[in-house]
């Protein structure tokens, strides 16, 4: 299989659904504010293959090599690289990372280095992080959207957060409405790990956008 090439845009590692497709995301926060962050994202080889077609080129955004890991590394001195693995499945490439980020500015770089789809204020103390999971955009291709929903069932976008002390997660639209009842999603919604799971063909569907929250 032909690997997809290298992006530097680290929001789609974790949260931009294209030829990354399952996603798990499971962040730990020190008393101090730094911590770490493990990753693990599947890409699907039939989307893989669907994104080397002529015009689809933006389904292919993600790194999946330890090099690739380690150049974004470099330019992040708030975050480091502790493990890194992959493996070819029968239908999938799986990817596993794990990072330490040395206070929450850093870790917010590594996600949306250009902030516009995630946004982070507080301290270690008391804070909310912001990540914008889809936003909601008009379709341009809807038989092409319809196939990557139909590729994407399997698969889920995991986000979890764990807090020194208690802590909570939000799912919501664009306007800022609570989404209780997105299709197939489990929400541990406080504690001192709190999580989010949600169907990927069920972000891919939402219309209205869907936001994350992680509040403390």
């Amino acid at each position: 299989m032909k690997k997809p090439s290298p992006s530097i845009s680290l929001i789609a590692l974790c949260f931009v659904l294209s030829s990354c497709l399952g996603i798990s995301a499971d962040i730990s926060l020190n008393q101090n504010g730094s911590g770490n962050i493990a990753l693990e994202y599947q890409i699907s080889k039939a989307l893989d293959a669907l994104g080397k077609l002529d015009g689809n080129e933006r389904w292919n955004t993600i790194p999946v090599g330890k090099a690739d890991f380690e150049r974004t590394m470099d330019r992040l001195p708030g975050m480091k690289l502790t493990s890194f693995s992959s493996k070819e499945g029968r239908n999938n490439l799986i990817i596993n990372a794990k990072m330490e980020f040395e206070d929450l500015n850093s870790l917010m770089s590594f996600i949306d280095a250009s902030g516009l789809r995630s946004s982070f204020s507080g301290d270690a103390n008391s804070g909310r992080i912001f990540m914008a999971v889809n936003e909601g955009k008009a379709k341009n291709n809807a038989a092409l959207e319809k196939l990557i929903a139909e590729i994407s069932k399997p698969y889920l976008v995991k986000l979890s957060m764990s807090f020194p002390n208690e802590g909570n997660v939000k799912i919501t639209n664009n306007r800022g409405l609570s989404l209780n009842d997105v299709p197939g999603s489990v929400i541990i919604p406080s504690g001192k790990k709190v999580s989010c799971s949600l169907p990927v063909n069920s972000v891919l569907s939402a219309s209205d956008g869907i936001n994350v929250e992680f509040l403390w």
